[in-house]
């Protein structure tokens, strides 16, 4: 009786990894799925109106490498979680904790390099504001961030001097002057003078040192999923090697191989990976001269392979 309750639960927390597992995997196949729609219609429009190349300048690019990124991650991970597949399960695992690394490396290198990351972040907005006017994505985004964050350029208001507008040598009506959204007051006639002269690269960063609890509530949720699909992968890899381990009856360190070619076996069924099971395995097991099956516990019996 109690060997029947250690089986079902030892099922139930099989079948449990197996449904989280899945439905995670799912869950962010889907998402990446929406993302990649949704970046290759922001990169055919961006396409018609092609300016900027950047990859820190066109969010349709961003959008499409995430896309792609999280959908061939988790569905490596769905496909490895329906078909009990060590391999797939390891890959996801290991690929899923070298993005996770990265990160964190970033977020390390933001924080201790500080300065080096802003002057690479201004060169990008620099590029970006020379065609401020050209490019609606990433006019509207910084458009956003300036209200926002009530700044105006990247390093200062005088970043816009770049622009082709808005040059202090331009002869028309916006020469030496800045976009509405740098305005304190906005209503567009009484713009004169009244601008933010604080550049965003710093007003964000200082954002981020005033608001530590929210900086790390941010962190915080974009780095748990990943977390907890490191632990459901491990978990369940680990489950399915226990699994394998109690049903294997076969003991192959005690196998002792003779004349083992290994491209005399017969490796229908195993699939692209060579790692699908089938019933009565791929290895010849012992037999003895009735075409019985050695016992390989029974450590009186000399076991071999017969190939």
């Amino acid at each position: 009786m109690a060997r029947s309750s250690d089986q079902k639960a030892f099922l139930f927390y099989y079948y449990c990894l197996k449904f989280s597992l899945s439905v995670y995997s799912t869950l962010f196949s889907i998402i990446g799925l929406v993302i990649l729609g949704i970046g290759i219609y922001a990169e055919a429009e961006r396409q018609m109106h092609k300016t900027l190349e950047g990859i820190f300048l066109a969010p349709a690019i961003i959008l499409l490498l995430l896309g792609i990124g999280m959908f061939a991650v988790s569905f490596i991970g769905m496909v490895g979680s329906l078909r009990d597949n060590r391999t797939l399960l390891k890959m996801f695992f290991w690929i899923l904790l070298a993005i996770f690394i990265i990160q964190l490396l970033l977020i390390f290198i933001e924080f201790f390099f500080e300065n080096k990351m802003k002057e690479l972040i201004h060169a990008n907005l620099q590029e970006g504001i020379k065609h401020y006017y050209d490019d609606l994505d990433f006019k509207n985004i910084l458009d956003f961030v300036q209200k926002k964050f009530y700044c105006c350029g990247g390093d200062d208001y005088s970043d816009w001097e770049v622009n082709l507008y808005h040059a202090c040598n331009s002869t028309g009506p916006l020469a030496c002057g800045v976009p509405y959204t740098c305005c304190k007051v906005k209503e567009r006639l009484e713009l004169i003078d009244i601008i933010y002269v604080r550049g965003c690269i710093h007003a964000i960063s200082l954002w981020f040192k005033d608001n530590f609890e929210a900086t790390l509530g941010i962190v915080f949720a974009f780095l748990s999923p990943q977390v907890v699909g490191l632990f459901l992968s491990w978990f369940y890899w680990t489950k399915l090697d226990d699994i394998l381990s109690q049903s294997d009856t076969v003991d192959f360190r005690l196998l002792q191989i003779r004349d083992f070619r290994f491209k005399e076996l017969d490796l229908r069924g195993a699939g692209w990976c060579l790692c699908l099971p089938r019933e009565g395995g791929y290895i010849p097991v012992n037999t003895d001269e009735d075409g019985d099956t050695y016992n390989m516990g029974d450590n009186n019996l000399e076991p071999q392979c017969k190939v």
